[in-house]
């Protein structure tokens, strides 16, 4: 066999490749991996760097929550789960409702809604553990809590919400905008969906960042076109809103004036078959709400509106074709303080209520005694029908007089008799509540002509006091023909037959009477 020549000891010989320029290609190749090394280099050194740094946070953070880490925004990072749970536990207390724009902040408890502190807290720690493994660094990071909820409760209290929830739908109206009256679009409104909403609670996620959104159904209006109406709010708004404001106690009245400019706005429209267009203009209750609390806030505390009454009353009027309304103001029960020689028959002769009602309205009193507190009746519980603003009755006891006034011009004015001591015609602010052509007092056995009802001298009972002209006893007597102005009937009040006659026919019930001592 032939020996392969021994390879010599020393440099190596020069290889054939390595002889000569090296070519463009090649150039490339070498410079390539010569920029390429350093970077996976430092890639790598990033990536190691940054597990390492992860490690050490993981040993460093063992024992608590990592940091940046909070529970619908409550921060809980760099906490023990105790310290977390704690944490939680006092200050989750709110969960947001949402319909897409609109929110509302909740009690969650009032809501069945509650907090597992303790499982929170564990998740916020496992999920802050687990993000700190897989990305090295952890960016802030909102963990979802975990609830339990009550149903029930939640039913009751979405039930009990829901009018502040939900959105009326708004029919198309009309508006005066730079001195144009124009059509507004309708709005649809929006109805909360219990059961459903429920239902999302039962999917598990949504409470996710503490925000339940609430499910709701879309309610369509009544009316989309208003532009028929157009012509007749042009006609309406050439005026200003005149709300009259009538006391029938005082008998005083006031007018709240709002310009067209304002009440045009207040403007929607309302179905109405009674019309050649379906349609009838009407206010909308809130923008008048608003605009009849503001102006009430002149009345001192014992008198107020019941501002629903007045939105009824403009309504009706604007159906009408007027635009002008009526707001009765209404008196809140008083209180009174007996003082030393006061009585029972005093105090309610001085108020003007028959002392019966007194007595109604305090259960159990039996005599009064000074520094006593007693609750004194308002005039309103005499009026059984809307006080009329435009007449009134005037009646003097001291004087044995009656004026009698339409549209604040005195119209009449005639003697009168009323009660003797034993049997008095009671002071006060009545109405009239009664017409009957000849009525019967069966306690005296007489029948009196063209008889106005004016009060109760005792609550509940069916007896009243009121106008009437002479009286007969037994079908023929007739009795006090010449005892005008002087004190001879058993609490009524005497006119001569005509007059009585006439007011008989002018007074309809409603119409406020006011009895002075």
């Amino acid at each position: 066999m032939s020996r392969q020549p021994a390879v010599p000891i020393g440099p190596a010989a020069p290889s054939r490749r390595a002889v000569g320029p090296v070519s463009p290609r090649s150039r490339g190749r070498l410079v390539w991996w010569g920029v390429v090394t350093p970077v996976i280099g430092i890639a790598l050194a990033g990536i190691l760097f940054c597990v390492a740094l992860a490690a050490g946070m993981m040993i460093f953070y063992g024992g608590r929550i990592a940091p940046r880490v909070s529970v619908t925004g409550i921060d809980v990072g760099g906490q023990t789960l105790t310290e977390a749970a704690l944490t939680l536990g006092g200050r989750w207390t709110l969960v947001t409702l949402r319909d897409e724009e609109r929110v509302w902040q909740v009690n969650a408890a009032s809501l069945g809604i509650s907090l597992d502190a303790v499982a929170t807290a564990q998740r916020a720690f496992s999920r802050s553990h687990v993000a700190l493994s897989a990305a090295g660094w952890l960016s802030p990071l909102d963990v979802s809590p975990i609830v339990q909820v009550d149903e029930n409760r939640m039913r009751e209290a979405l039930w009990e919400l829901a009018p502040t929830l939900e959105r009326a739908p708004v029919n198309a109206g009309v508006r005066l905008t730079g001195g144009r009256v124009e059509a507004t679009p309708a709005q649809a409104g929006r109805q909360l969906a219990i059961q459903a909403t429920l239902a999302q609670l039962r999917s598990g996620d949504a409470l996710e960042d503490g925000v339940l959104d609430l499910a709701m159904a879309e309610v369509a209006p009544a009316i989309v076109d208003s532009s028929g109406m157009v012509a007749e709010a042009e006609r309406l708004l050439a005026n200003s809103l005149d709300i009259r404001v009538f006391d029938p106690v005082t008998g005083d009245s006031v007018h709240w004036i709002a310009p067209p400019e304002t009440w045009g706005t207040w403007l929607t429209t309302a179905p109405d078959g009674g019309t050649a267009t379906g349609l009838a203009l009407a206010f909308q209750p809130e923008p008048v709400r608003a605009f009849v609390e503001s102006q009430a806030a002149v009345l001192d505390s014992s008198r107020y509106l019941n501002v629903d009454e007045v939105i009824a009353n403009l309504n009706a009027n604007l159906a009408a074709g007027s635009p002008q309304g009526l707001a009765r103001v209404y008196h809140h029960d008083g209180q009174h303080v007996v003082q030393s020689g006061e009585t029972l028959i005093s105090i309610a002769w001085d108020y003007g209520v028959p002392y019966p009602w007194i007595e109604q309205a305090n259960p159990g009193l039996e005599s009064v005694y000074p520094g006593q507190t007693i609750v004194i009746p308002s005039a309103d519980n005499f009026f059984d029908f809307p006080p009329l603003p435009d007449k009134r009755i005037v009646v003097s006891i001291s004087q044995q007089h009656v004026w009698v006034y339409e549209n604040g011009a005195l119209k009449w004015d005639w003697l009168t008799s009323t009660g003797i001591a034993s049997s008095p015609t009671w002071p006060g602010i009545y109405q009239i509540i009664l017409h009957e052509p000849n009525a019967y007092a069966a306690n005296w056995n007489l029948y009196m002509p063209h008889f106005l009802g004016v009060y109760r001298p005792i609550p509940g009972a069916d007896f009243t006091n009121g106008f009437h002209g002479f009286p007969t006893r037994g079908g023929s007597q007739l009795l006090w023909t010449n005892s005008l102005g002087t004190r001879v009937t058993y609490g009524c009040i005497l006119l001569s037959n005509t007059n009585a006659e006439l007011l008989y026919n002018w007074a309809e019930n409603g119409v406020v009477v006011e009895i002075q001592a």
